[in-house]
């Protein structure tokens, strides 16, 4: 069975930083690309961050570019998003999730789309007080 539990939520102040983890388990972690979306308060869920783990490619939104770093343990099978800097707007639920790594090239173009992605965990909570 495909797990994926996140962590390491809270409430923060704004400038403040949180590491998320996401623990995953029930597949093959290195055939996956490990996705990051935000969901805030009464809007659409987005694409915050996505990695490659067979060679550590990355992929950011513009909102959060040079704030917030993704990073794999691919032995541990937990996946990793450092958020620094942050600001109220980052407030809502932070879900991993996994993507079946498309042919070479091609992850960046999915990188954010949700509905590519199989599997979800069931979210972490991060408010960021202004």
């Amino acid at each position: 069975e495909v797990q994926l539990v996140e962590s390491g939520g809270g409430l923060v102040q704004a400038g403040g930083s949180l590491r998320l983890s996401c623990a995953a388990s029930g597949f093959k972690f290195d055939d996956y690309a490990i996705g990051w979306f935000h969901q805030a308060p009464g809007k659409e869920r987005e694409g915050v961050s996505c990695i490659d783990p067979t060679d550590g490619s990355t992929y950011y939104a513009d909102s959060v570019k040079w704030r917030f770093t993704t990073s794999n343990d691919n032995a541990k099978k937990l996946a990793y998003l450092q958020m620094n800097d942050l600001k109220p707007e980052d407030t809502g639920v932070y879900y991993c999730a996994t993507v079946k790594l498309p042919a070479r090239g091609a992850l960046g173009r999915i990188a954010f789309l949700d509905y590519f992605y199989d599997y979800w965990g069931q979210g972490t909570q991060v408010t960021v007080s202004s």
